[in-house]
């Protein structure tokens, strides 16, 4: 209410923030994807080992399972456009971008360790890797929850109240 809004607009106004977000998430999935599609069809690849052929093949499905995640609010929307379930269509597309974005996040460090095992072998690879997931995972959540927790406000992430 700080906002002088109605319940109608504040969700309107969180689902277009959702939106946004995910956009920018999307072409990241997008990008990725596109790297790891056509990697497969280069001449390196078939001279691959069984650690980075699993590396890759973990990356694309994580990447895969990411971008439907990051997608579904758009079919999701239209599935229940004028149902009267705005409210379940904000949660819902809050926990799709969440999800998403973890595996987003697991595909990138799939790929980062399928590029630098060629690069640097298993060992340098192993911890430059966990490295950027910790960086990842420092701003995208820790950061985040942390400024929920100096504010007051619980860490745990919401559960959509059932009306």
């Amino acid at each position: 209410m700080a906002r002088g809004e109605t319940p109608t607009q504040r969700l309107d106004r969180n689902y277009a923030e959702l939106l946004q977000e995910i956009r920018v998430a999307q072409t990241g999935v997008q990008l990725l994807l596109a790297f790891l599609l056509s990697l497969a069809f280069t001449p390196k690849f078939g001279s691959l080992g069984a650690f980075d052929r699993g590396a890759f093949v973990a990356s694309l499905v994580l990447g895969a399972a990411a971008t439907a995640l990051l997608i579904a609010p758009a079919p999701v929307h239209r599935l229940v456009f004028q149902h009267r379930l705005k409210r379940q269509l904000v949660h819902l597309t809050s926990g799709l971008a969440l999800c998403g974005l973890v595996l987003l996040m697991l595909s990138l460090a799939s790929a980062l360790m399928l590029i630098l095992d060629v690069v640097l072998g298993q060992e340098w690879a192993g911890m430059l890797t966990a490295g950027i997931v910790s960086w990842f995972s420092l701003w995208w959540y820790i950061v985040p929850l942390w400024l929920r927790w100096r504010r007051g406000q619980s860490p745990k992430l919401r559960l959509p109240r059932q009306h």
